[in-house]
């Protein structure tokens, strides 16, 4: 049985909606993830922000502990960062952004 265009359409626009609610879920719980651990309070651009992102993922893709577990205890891992690397966001302790004026 044939599916007409115009069904196929209509299931289009259907998983479009599933795929925007799954995408605003997975945004609000990264975005708490991340004021928990400070990141509203750093001043830092965008482009910036989205390459530490990415390097994140990289690492959680990568690292089989991560695979197996789905979560890590960095603070029981010792690494050295590459020449040149950035330091992880996961690093950064809250209260402890850069250019914090204290003002509430």
């Amino acid at each position: 049985m044939k599916k007409t265009s115009s069904r196929i359409r209509e299931e289009i626009a259907k998983l479009q909606d599933v795929l925007k609610a799954a995408e605003t879920r997975e945004a609000e719980r990264i975005g708490r993830i991340a004021l928990k651990a400070g990141l509203g309070e750093i001043e830092i651009e965008d482009s910036a922000l989205l390459a530490a992102f990415e390097d994140l993922t990289n690492r959680f893709r990568t690292d089989p502990a991560t695979r197996k577990h789905g979560s890590v205890d960095t603070r029981s891992r010792s690494s050295k960062p590459s020449e040149g690397a950035q330091p992880e966001a996961a690093s950064i302790s809250p209260g402890t952004a850069q250019g914090r004026t204290g003002e509430a």
